[in-house]
């Protein structure tokens, strides 16, 4: 709860799917605030479930790296069964809060909470672009939140969701860059590690996707000029000042515009969506 910058990177998705969805569906205030709080709830329980899940799977790897070898499951401080009971609480809560979706959005809950982010931490010991699974495991949420509001997947929560695909590509190799160095020795693999010293250039490539993708995605859902003038308008300037800022050789370099992207990216893309929701 104390690096809270890591549950925003879910709910953000969720809350930009939703409002997209409530501009579509005129939903009233009350609802969509209802639905907003809901909706941070589960995200944390989420992000909160794949940090405790991860942590287990690589508690032999986190003792190698400085950054992580304090994590409590890798220094003993927690046992791996306590943890796994403390996981189970957050699965029976994830599972109840989806009890009242309907069929569809009940479906892709389950794969958002169980195989997506089960399967994430064996990626990194098979293949460079574990990044890209994080990319459907944190952002199936646009999907869900969708399906649970309009019963349907729209075109889109497809468009969006390619959008958040491209910033968790963006903003994960970021984080990796704090890792290279110990990465390599215990045999991690990421894309911050594959794309070596064009990574600056592949990372504006990334945002360039993002940035197309919200703006397809909001061409499909017929949103209006608030929309594109601060969330497409914002997310593009902010981003670049993120590269212009961005040391990836330095650690703190890296946690800060990390936690940016937590924060005041998600808000920037949001601000836009809402002005465009209130206006309807």
């Amino acid at each position: 709860m104390h690096k809270f910058a890591g549950a925003m990177l879910i709910f953000w998705p969720l809350a930009w799917g939703l409002t997209m969805s409530a501009r579509s569906v005129s939903m009233p205030v009350t609802t969509y605030a209802f639905n907003l709080t809901y909706g941070l709830v589960f995200a944390t329980l989420l992000r909160s479930a794949g940090c405790i899940w991860n942590d287990i799977l690589d508690r032999k790897f986190d003792r190698q790296v400085e950054r992580t070898k304090h994590r409590p499951i890798a220094d003993g401080r927690i046992s791996v069964f306590g943890a796994v009971i403390f996981l189970f609480s957050h699965l029976v809560a994830l599972v109840a809060l989806m009890w009242p979706f309907n069929h569809l959005a009940w479906k892709i809950g389950l794969i958002t909470v169980f195989p997506l982010p089960g399967i994430y931490p064996f990626m990194k010991r098979v293949t460079y672009w574990p990044q890209a699974w994080l990319g459907v495991a944190m952002n199936m949420v646009a999907l869900l939140v969708c399906s649970v509001v309009q019963d349907q997947v729209t075109p889109a929560a497809v468009a969006l969701l390619s959008a958040c695909w491209s910033w968790t590509l963006y903003y994960d190799t970021i984080y990796a860059c704090q890792d290279k160095r110990d990465d390599v020795k215990a045999g991690v693999k990421s894309t911050a590690i594959l794309f070596g010293r064009h990574i600056k250039i592949v990372l504006a490539f990334f945002a360039v996707l993002l940035t197309a993708s919200l703006a397809i995605a909001g061409h499909l859902n017929k949103q209006g000029p608030a929309f594109y003038a601060l969330t497409v308008g914002g997310a593009a300037l902010h981003l670049g000042n993120q590269l212009k800022k961005l040391d990836v050789d330095n650690v703190r370099s890296c946690l800060v515009i990390f936690n940016e992207n937590g924060y005041m990216f998600g808000s920037i893309v949001w601000a836009g969506l809402f002005v465009d929701y209130l206006q309807g």
